[in-house]
């Protein structure tokens, strides 16, 4: 069955810090670390003007050598994580998926000259089901997820997303599902004045004009304390595809906290 185009405003994209591991099934042992968090992802409906007809999720935890895009109809779980309690291993985020979505989006990739393969088997990791859970608690939006491209290049990033852009004529919430702060050897107080330095940097970034953003984006590397805040960028390169699909679109902040997990900086952005 082809994926119908829906009769709808375009949506918006974005750029979601997705939090660490499973949290939406650990509130009571996070306390209230998650709050703001949480409140942010579930206004996400309300600013999209309610559920789209699917979402596809750039995902910061799946890498191949071409792009890739989940493609089975009832997706399983990928516990991507380790460290955490039991009953976080038997998590069930029952959304289906979308063959329809990957082929659709797999053809625009491959219009614009992109490869991309479809993957059957892929489950939900923890980036997409701990990211879309607080949105879509009830799981009753399909989700297609769209992997990274090996080699991390900001600007093939930035391209698939231009590729995309039809789809939020379509119905389909594009989301970028990472962090803007990533450095797991520093996530805490040791983390501090790098995550501050390189958010600040951010923000100022996305509020700058369309080009300007882009290039400074396309040149993360070279902001303050780029490297402490990702010594591996594939938390980043989400927003990348968020941006593309929304190139010339104004960015907004829907989520800042100062102090996450006690002394992080971490922010989300809406394009659109």
């Amino acid at each position: 069955m082809a994926f119908e185009t829906m009769e709808c405003s375009m949506l918006p994209t974005y750029f979601l810090s997705h939090g660490g591991g499973p949290w939406p099934w650990m509130k009571q042992e996070f306390g209230g670390a998650y709050d703001v968090l949480d409140a942010s992802l579930r206004d996400i409906p309300r600013q999209a003007g309610g559920k789209p007809a699917a979402v596809l999720v750039v995902t910061a935890h799946w890498e191949t050598p071409e792009f890739g895009l989940s493609a089975g109809a009832q997706p399983g779980m990928i516990y991507d994580y380790g460290g955490f309690p039991p009953h976080t291993y038997q998590i069930r985020y029952g959304a289906p998926g979308s063959p329809a979505l990957a082929a659709r989006a797999q053809a625009l990739l491959r219009e614009a000259g992109i490869a991309a393969g479809l993957d059957a088997e892929r489950g939900f990791d923890h980036g997409t089901f701990s990211a879309m859970y607080p949105v879509f608690p009830e799981a009753d939006v399909p989700i297609v997820q769209l992997s990274l491209k090996r080699g991390l290049d900001p600007l093939e990033h930035l391209e698939a997303g231009r590729a995309l852009r039809p789809l939020r004529d379509e119905g389909v919430l594009i989301v970028g599902s990472g962090l803007s702060y990533h450095n797991l050897r520093a996530f805490n107080g040791a983390g501090a004045a790098a995550s501050h330095q390189f958010d600040d940097w951010l923000r100022k970034a996305m509020a700058l004009p369309p080009k300007e953003r882009g290039i400074a984006l396309m040149n993360w590397e070279h902001a303050p304390a780029a490297r402490a805040a990702h010594p591996r960028e594939e938390h980043l390169l989400p927003l990348m595809v968020a941006l593309g699909a929304a190139e010339e679109e104004a960015a907004a902040v829907v989520y800042h906290e100062d102090a996450f997990m006690g002394a992080l900086a971490v922010s989300s952005f809406r394009f659109g």
